[in-house]
């Protein structure tokens, strides 16, 4: 893999195991607001930042809908689970930012906000393998769109052509695939479909795997 320099990664559901809480948070906020078909909107959000996961919610709920208020609650709740039970790392995340970080530059493209990556990583004692962190506030176009990835590649001087990106939602995958990176897509909740087999460059079953592709 000489041509590759570089591993750009998202971080929920592929570096933090946030995604299962996510979902719970969401349901419960749903229930406190009697909203319907939570599950639906969900699945259409993953992978979003903020402003575009407002959008699907007043989609959802109606253009007068609140999006930020639901979000802010979100936040609210998972900042408490996460203060008194934390967030665990995903499945052989450590020994393999270990491993790559001695072969490649490592940097995040989350759609999370900044102040949250840098908190959560730093928390989970990852954070020192990245070079740098493009979050979901400095874009203006979220996942699916590429500019998450083109900014990441930028940020490390390197072109996309030279970059692995590892994603496990779909809107994930679209953003580095449209980019132009070797994508490699780890599924958490959702498992891959005749889409995503068709333009990942490979499928994992865990960050294990990746140890033995890279």
């Amino acid at each position: 893999m000489s041509d590759i320099k570089a591993v750009v990664f998202d971080m929920d559901g592929v570096l933090i195991d946030s995604e299962s809480l996510c979902d719970i948070i969401w349901g419960k906020v749903a229930q406190e607001m009697q909203l319907e078909n939570i599950l639906s909107c969900i699945t259409a959000c993953r992978g979003l930042n903020r402003k575009d996961s407002v959008e699907i919610l007043k989609q959802f709920y109606g253009p007068d809908f609140d999006g930020y208020a639901f979000l802010d609650r979100c936040s609210e709740l998972f900042m408490e689970v996460e203060a008194s039970d934390g967030v665990p790392l995903m499945p052989y995340v450590k020994e393999t930012l270990e491993y790559l970080s001695k072969k490649y530059i490592l940097c995040v493209a989350s759609s999370t906000r900044k102040i949250h990556v840098l908190r959560e990583l730093e928390e989970v004692g990852v954070a020192k393998y990245f070079k740098t962190f493009t979050t979901g506030d400095e874009v203006e176009h979220g996942k699916p769109d590429p500019e998450i990835y083109i900014k990441a590649c930028k940020s490390i001087g390197c072109s996309p052509d030279q970059c692995v990106g590892i994603e496990d939602s779909f809107n994930g995958v679209r953003s580095s695939v449209a980019a132009g990176l070797k994508t490699i897509m780890i599924p958490d909740r959702v498992p891959a479909n005749d889409e995503m087999k068709s333009i990942a460059w490979k499928i994992c079953t865990s960050m294990k795997d990746v140890q033995c592709i890279l």
